[in-house]
């Protein structure tokens, strides 16, 4: 077959682009170890006042534009009883997240997985959204908080409940 110059540019576009394109859908990943302890708080501000995070119940994901999604369980003993029974923990997000219908915009907000619910909180404790959760009986060992590639989305458990996150 004799190619003329109109197919080698087509074909030479073509190839630039996988070779861009490629390199960055690659990027998508739920962080682990360093990673995600250089880019994890370890205070956060909610409703007032400051919690310590528990690096240890934090997980994160980059997504394939590069954008971080962070979420971490924090030490709630010091909040009033209505903000402690609702917030677990903080969620940070550079890039827009849809759960199951629900948007969120980039920004810093308070979450809790609570009575089937999971609830996202301005971080001056105003509900922005509540969803229902979903449970994962076949999970084997449920762990308090971690993100798992589900797909074309990512699944946020707090042990067996989950909801989908889709982060791109």
């Amino acid at each position: 077959m004799k190619m003329n110059h109109r197919m080698v540019c087509a074909l030479a576009v073509v190839t630039l682009l996988v070779s861009v394109l490629i390199p960055v859908c690659a990027n998508a990943q739920v962080l682990a170890g360093d990673q995600l302890k250089k880019v994890t708080p370890t205070n956060y501000f909610f409703a007032g006042q400051v919690a310590s995070v528990q690096a240890r119940n934090s997980t994160g994901l980059k997504n394939t534009a590069g954008k971080l999604v962070l979420v971490g369980l924090v030490d709630t003993s010091g909040y009033a009883t209505a903000i402690a029974e609702k917030y677990q923990g903080f969620l940070i997000t550079e890039t827009k997240l849809t759960f199951d219908g629900a948007t969120l915009e980039p920004g810093a907000y308070g979450f809790g997985f609570k009575d089937g619910k999971f609830t996202v909180m301005n971080v001056a404790g105003t509900n922005v959204f509540s969803i229902a959760a979903q449970n994962d009986d076949e999970i084997k060992h449920p762990v308090p908080l971690k993100f798992e590639k589900s797909g074309t989305r990512y699944r946020l458990y707090d042990g067996r409940k989950f909801v989908y996150v889709n982060a791109d």
